[in-house]
Parts: structure tokens; sequence; C-alpha cells
């Protein structure tokens, strides 16, 4: 179980500890998130799916930019598996806004870091085919990655495969479905469980979607701001393995209504 309050990482066989984190722009004078503190646990042959709830502007995705080593916080540190965070970790994120690289297609933004890492063509390419086809893309392999040559969701999917081959370990997803369709977002929901359940990686998934929060996450985060922090933890209590007929479910419903009910409430706090 992830945890949010402040503990020794040594006490703890962690993967990410986010430690006693502040951010300030006018040199302390006013802070963005103050004293933030969240550790996740490592779970060996399952991993973790953590969602990050609340308002917009809390914070929310500057917490996955200090985990991605894409900014750095005014104080605290991040840790990955006891460790400090620096230019060795290798950490996977998908955005809300479509990052695959136009001029290259499917299959070159696929193998992408593994060109960096100086891995043979023949290699590289093998690879990324395998990861194209567990994403369902295979066939489009050669198209350009861009809109309108491939849909909204096919975009997310080349980002998926992308970030999973670079490192399967941890990958972090700020609001990666928000910009499709209904019948796009579920669909996706559907395959990211899937390859969760695949790779057993450690998710931390930034979503405004209460329902989507509850159908994938197994620890559901509440912030808030002003300045940030954790206000409400909960333990998702469904089956780890999911299907979308669980939706129609009495407790699956529950948690969603308690959720909700948390961010009605969160979102008076100042």
């Amino acid at each position: 179980m992830s945890e949010f309050i402040n503990k020794d990482s040594a006490a703890l066989d962690n993967i990410i500890e986010v430690r006693n984190v502040s951010q300030s722009y006018d040199n302390g004078q006013s802070w963005i998130i103050k004293d933030f503190n969240l550790v996740i646990e490592d779970k060996p042959n399952q991993g973790q799916f953590v969602m990050l709830l609340g308002m917009s502007g809390c914070g929310k995705s500057t917490i996955l930019r200090y985990i991605a080593g894409l900014q750095k916080p005014t104080q605290g540190e991040i840790l990955i598996h006891g460790k400090p965070l620096d230019h060795t970790n290798r950490i996977s994120m998908v955005f809300q806004q479509y990052s695959s690289l136009p001029w290259k297609t499917v299959l070159e933004n696929v193998a992408l870091a593994l060109e960096f890492e100086g891995v043979n063509r023949k290699e590289r390419e093998e690879r990324a085919m395998e990861m194209i086809k567990i994403v369902g893309l295979d066939g489009h392999e050669k198209k350009y990655a861009m809109y309108p040559t491939l849909s909204g969701g096919q975009l997310q999917r080349v980002a998926i495969a992308r970030s999973i081959l670079a490192n399967p370990e941890i990958l972090l997803m700020d609001e990666p479905f928000g910009a499709l369709d209904v019948k796009t977002r579920v669909s996706m929901q559907e395959l990211l469980a899937d390859l969760w359940n695949r790779f057993h990686s450690t998710i931390i998934f930034v979503t405004h979607d209460i329902s989507e929060a509850v159908y994938l996450g197994d620890d559901i985060y509440i912030m808030k701001y002003a300045p940030s922090k954790i206000v409400s933890h909960i333990p998702v209590d469904l089956p780890l393995h999911r299907k979308r007929e669980m939706k129609r479910e009495a407790s699956y419903t529950q948690i969603v209504h308690n959720v909700e009910d948390l961010m009605i409430n969160v979102s008076g706090l100042k």
C-alpha cells in the first residue's frame, strides 16, 4: 500500500518516495506545494496503480514532473529505490498532448528510446514491433505518427508503447485520455489495465475522472491546493484484474460515490 505520510525510506522497500517536497516561485514568499510526502512501496510481480485526483491547479502534474526529473522542487527530494533521482533513472511519462514525433513512423517512435541507447536497428525494430502488436497497432507501423493519419487513441497507443518499451517499471501518465471520446477512452482504459497486468508496472496516473480512477486504481489520493497536499487516501477494494462489466456492480459504484463526496468536500478547502 502507498503512504502519503512522511516515513523513513530505509524502513520501507519502496520504489518511489517524494520526501518533504515544497515549491515556491517567489523565493519563499508563498508556497504552491509545501512539505509534500508520498511513498509508493514496491510490489514485485504485481506493480501498483496509483491515482492522483484533485481540482485543477492543485499540483498533480507538478508532482509527476518531479518524479520524471523534468522539474526540480525548491525543497525536498525524490528517491527511486531509496536513492536520489538522477540522470541515470529512466522514468517514462505519457502526456495528455500527443507527444510523438510526426516526422517519424509509428515504428520509429516506439523504438526511439532504444535508438538513444544505441541498440542496433534490427533488434530495436523487432522489440518495437512486439510492443506495437501488444497495443493493437500492427498494420500501422509504417504510418507517420501524426493526426489525422492516426486517430487520437492510436497516437496515445504509440506513446504508451514507447514508454513501456523504454521502461516498463515506472510509468507516469498525465491525463492521457482526457482528450479522447468516450468509446476510445473506455477502450484505452481496458488496454492500460491489460498492460499493467502483463508488465506489473508501477503507474502513477493523474485524472479528473472519478470513475476512471476507481476502475484503474488500487490506491487513490486526493490533493488540495494552497499549498498543495494530500488530504485523503482511498484504497480501492476491488479485484486486482478488472473488466468493464465491473462498473455496473454495487461495490464499484459505491466507491465512486464515496470518492465523489470526498472530492466535493475537498473543493471547499483552502
